[in-house]
């Protein structure tokens, strides 16, 4: 299995952040996920967040090995031509370390202050035309003319590409069966979180129905879980336990899964990290 890191953005953890994502990469850590928010709400941690893509930016340069993305990113919630710039820039800066985790955004607050808060069903219907966008900005010669329901580009010229080919991986982290099946034809790597809407068994068969559909061996998809051990991001006073990673982890390689997906409480973070890397992943590696 591979085991990815999670920290929150937000300002107040930022100092535990760029101490704990280069020593996780020494540790064995595949990658580092943040979560793409600006505004979480009083009762999620507070809106004194850092901008997710700069900070990871920062944290590329202080590494050398890790992967560096989202977990996840509403498409919505910028322009996606901006975003596929954004990254673009980042996968060569970093020597193709990226990835762009893909949602559809559920955060009013956040979409009302930033950009436009639609509908569920607009903002999946955004999440798909903005990936196609993006992938094809991604891997097109010379520029691209797109003319979507929602997004447009004339001449859009996006020159250097990701230096990942075909283009940075996709991490799906939608939970709703329109983005279960948007996974199927478009994810890289499929988080089904514990708060999905199905069965773990009944949503991983989605995504695999849906990439048949689209003419997609099953093996182009990889699976991931993930927990917050001592559960909750925002929470205080959670506790890691060492016993109960690793009946989760096993748990998740029993279904299939080659990545984990790993948030420790804020209080221990460094601690339990180190405990989890050092007593926790060489089981599993």
């Amino acid at each position: 299995m591979k085991f990815i890191l999670q920290a929150g953005n937000w300002y107040d953890r930022w100092s535990m952040i760029e101490n704990a994502v280069p020593e996780a990469e020494s540790l064995g850590f595949w990658g580092f996920a943040m979560p793409d928010h600006y505004m979480w709400g009083e009762d999620r941690g507070g809106n004194s967040t850092l901008e997710t893509w700069t900070a990871l930016t920062f944290l590329a340069a202080r590494t050398e090995r890790i992967k560096i993305g989202t977990l996840v990113t509403p498409i919505p919630l910028r322009p996606p031509g901006l975003l596929a710039k954004l990254i673009s820039t980042l996968d060569l800066l970093s020597g193709g370390r990226s990835f762009l985790g893909v949602g559809a955004g559920w955060s009013r607050s956040e979409f009302e202050g930033y950009a436009e808060w639609d509908e569920p069903s607009t903002r999946v219907e955004k999440t798909q035309e903005g990936i196609e966008l993006i992938l094809r900005l991604w891997s097109e010669k010379g520029a691209v003319d797109f003319e979507g329901k929602y997004y447009c580009a004339k001449g859009a010229v996006l020159s250097p590409k990701p230096l990942q080919k075909p283009h940075p991986p996709l991490l799906f982290g939608g939970v709703g069966r329109r983005m279960l099946r948007m996974a199927g034809r478009y994810a890289d790597i499929c988080c089904i979180p514990p708060w999905t809407q199905l069965e773990f068994e009944k949503a991983k068969e989605i995504v695999l129905e849906s990439a048949r559909e689209h003419s997609r061996r099953n093996e182009d998809i990889s699976f991931a879980e993930l927990s917050f051990f001592g559960y909750g991001t925002w929470e205080r006073n959670r506790v890691y336990k060492r016993e109960e990673a690793f009946l989760s982890v096993s748990k998740s390689k029993e279904r299939g899964s080659e990545y984990f997906i790993a948030g420790f409480p804020h209080e221990t973070y460094l601690e339990s990290m180190r405990d989890f890397a050092r007593n926790v992943i060489p089981s599993f590696s």
